[in-house]
């Protein structure tokens, strides 16, 4: 049953969309542009730092530059914004990426808002949030992108169908939710409050997990020939989906490590290279 199933290779989704984007780089920099990601990086987080170096070495491989501001755990919103500030007023910096969730004591938001529209590659701002609901964001959050891009990749139908998102976040549920349905799906998002999910999952004839729990989705609460995507990461490298458990139900389903993850990075590179192409 499991050679039925269609693993959707993020890995080779990610490698299609960089070398599209290494002829994009080289024309650039005919041009004297090196597109250019800011990365801001507060206090000392061992995994946010590991993410943050693992975007640096992306941009690197594509020709892109890559630069790392790191900041102290006891920075205030104020002195971060100012950081902000700063990288939207350098005219040699495409991108900033704003590693999160930053300490408790900063307000992410304001933070997140503080960026430029012009830089904000990770679709993190309130402005970005509306302009992806209306369907023309040009930096939708990355994430959200990254499962829209491995449905077209491999030619899934979304127009018509039931798709149910687990998880609200501003970054990833909330916006792949209004992506969803701005190519035609009917949409369901749910959340720690909704009752009865495993119902509203059995309808589901696509399934995006973005709950942040461990192996959280049980095969048996997948329609037959359902499609999975799995945006979860959590520890011993295992996604929000029990793998195993919904082989024997998923018609197509994205794998973890491999998955979603490697896409989200190739889609932060690309919107790096369209801000780059919009400031020439």
């Amino acid at each position: 049953m499991e050679s039925r199933m269609l693993i959707l290779d993020g890995s080779r989704v990610a490698a299609e969309i960089k070398e599209r984007l290494e002829g994009r780089v080289e024309k650039l920099a005919t041009h004297g542009i090196v597109p250019c990601l800011a990365t801001i990086l507060v206090g000392d987080d061992p995994a946010s730092a590991t993410y943050v170096r693992m975007k640096g070495n992306a941009c690197k491989r594509l020709g892109i530059r890559s630069v790392r501001v790191d900041l102290p755990s006891g920075t205030t919103t104020e002195e971060l914004i100012a950081v902000i500030q700063a990288l939207n007023e350098d005219p040699d910096v495409h991108g900033i990426l704003l590693q999160h969730p930053v300490s408790r004591h900063i307000d992410e938001r304001a933070a997140f808002d503080a960026i430029s529209i012009d830089k904000d590659v990770d679709g993190v701002t309130t402005q970005g949030f509306a302009q992806n609901a209306f369907g023309f964001a040009a930096f939708p959050s990355c994430t959200p992108a990254a499962i829209m891009a491995i449905l077209d990749y491999y030619k899934l139908p979304v127009a018509g169908k039931h798709a149910v998102v687990i998880g609200r976040s501003p970054i990833l549920g909330k916006p792949v939710s209004a992506m969803l349905l701005n190519q035609d799906a009917t949409v369901t998002t749910c959340h720690s409050k909704t009752v009865g999910l495993e119902h509203h999952v059995r309808s589901a004839d696509i399934v995006v997990a973005a709950v942040g729990r461990s192996k959280f989705v049980q095969g048996d609460w997948i329609k037959p020939g359902a499609v999975i995507l799995d945006a979860g990461y959590n520890p011993g490298n295992v996604g929000d989906v029990d793998y195993e458990a919904c082989l024997p139900y998923a018609s197509a389903m994205t794998p973890v490590p491999a998955g979603v993850g490697p896409v989200t990075i190739a889609m932060l590179l690309k919107h790096t290279v369209d801000a780059a192409e919009r400031r020439r």
